[in-house]
Parts: structure tokens; C-alpha cells; sequence
């Protein structure tokens, strides 16, 4: 398997169980995957009606972009950069896209 179906995977995988975790419980805000496989572009939003408030809202945004993970939103407490390099994705090939790309150098994880 070459490395960008790799992190794919890994992406999805980690999309899918995070979901299925969130939607075990009776709220009615539910969690969907969004991936774009042709262009490697992935969310997962929550979506749904609770009582008279509609909720349409990114948890997540990644891209795989010239070989690298790029995140690119993290509207959550988890620090997905950890958990990607967990599962198997290199510190070196993961972006905080997130943070401004003069501040990147003091991160651990890769510049672009």
C-alpha cells in the first residue's frame, strides 16, 4: 500500500470509530463523515436538530496534500496530531495547517 492510501485509510478509520463513539448516545446531533477520496479532502461534522436549533458544524477538516496530513480545523479538546502519529502517521508528515505558517517552525510536526 503506497503511503498516501495509507493515511487515507488511517483517516477514515479514525473518522468511522470516532463517529460510531458519538453516535452510540440518544443525542440527536449526529456525527457524519464526509471524504472526498479523488482530492483527499475529509470532515466529520455534526449535524442535526436539537429542539428548535439546527447544528451543521466541522470537528474536523484534513487533507492529504503533496504527501502530508495536513489539518486543516480541530474544533475539539482532542489533539489529533498525537492520535494520527498513534496510528501511525510520522510527526514529519502531518501539518497543523491550523496554525499560521510562520509559527509552524515551533511545532514538532512539519513546516508544509
Amino acid at each position: 500500500m503506497d503511503k498516501i492510501k495509507k493515511y487515507e485509510k488511517i483517516i477514515i478509520d479514525y473518522f468511522e470509530a470516532f463517529a460510531e463513539r458519538r453516535n452510540k448516545n440518544p443525542d440527536p446531533i449526529k456525527i457524519q463523515i464526509i471524504a472526498d477520496t479523488q482530492r483527499k479532502h475529509y470532515q466529520l461534522i455534526s449535524i442535526g436538530w436539537q429542539e428548535h436549533e439546527y447544528f451543521h458544524y466541522c470537528l474536523f477538516h484534513l487533507d492529504i496534500i503533496d504527501g502530508k496530513v495536513w489539518v486543516q480545523e480541530n474544533r475539539t479538546e482532542t489533539l489529533i496530531g498525537e492520535e494520527l502519529m498513534e496510528l501511525g502517521i510520522p510527526k514529519h508528515d502531518i501539518v497543523l495547517g491550523v496554525i499560521h505558517p510562520s509559527e509552524r517552525k515551533y511545532t514538532e510536526y512539519a513546516v508544509a
